[in-house]
């Protein structure tokens, strides 16, 4: 599937939360906000792929170009997590893996920027970008992984309608060669909206 293919994706928009598509150029505040994000010791905690503060732009030019890349390709939707009152940026969400046509089904992912942590913002991005996927795209089943042990993106799974299935044993490999379990959550389309 390609990018021409997929519906188009659009802001989506909750109290307290704007969800936009990511702009072809970001501007110095966004580019600070990444750094800080991407570069966030909780982040690399979780996300071995997480980036190291003083590697500068470069590396996330390269984030953002990856990115770009894959919703060209039409397996990736995006959203810049932004607060609605002053357009700062609070996160990152994307349903990604999108396989219609073999599956049916599609992965998320997702970050919050340090300030916005514990405030619902992943579990309201969440809500809005599965509404989104099974209404839009049509995705019958999304997954969402994250690292055994990472108690509060469990809870953001479980509050927005996404129950634990099992432990993917050394799913997830780090930057220093150790393997991690996985806890594995999912939705399906025909599951009823989390309360």
């Amino acid at each position: 599937m390609t990018a021409d293919q997929l519906p188009p994706t659009v802001a989506l928009h909750a109290p307290g939360l704007l969800m936009s598509p990511w702009p072809a150029q970001v501007d110095d505040r966004d580019m600070a906000d990444l750094r800080v994000g991407l570069s966030d010791p909780e982040q690399a905690r979780w996300n071995p792929r997480a980036l190291l503060a003083d590697e500068g732009d470069q590396p996330v030019l390269d984030w953002l170009d990856r990115l770009r890349a894959r919703v060209a390709d039409g397996t990736l939707a995006c959203w810049a997590l932004r607060d609605p009152a002053n357009g700062r940026l609070l996160g990152h969400l994307g349903v990604r893996e999108i396989d219609l046509e073999a599956t049916g089904g599609a992965r998320v992912g997702y970050w919050t920027m340090p300030a916005a942590r514990g405030r619902g913002v992943a579990t309201t991005a969440l809500r809005l970008a599965s509404t989104w996927a099974f209404g839009e795209l049509g995705v019958h089943r999304i997954e969402l992984a994250h690292a055994l042990g990472h108690e509060a993106s469990c809870s953001v799974a479980r509050k927005a309608g996404y129950p634990l299935e099992g432990v993917l044993r050394q799913a997830l490999p780090d930057s220093y060669g150790n393997r991690h379990d996985l806890h594995l959550h999912a939705r399906l389309a025909s599951d009823p909206e989390p309360a």
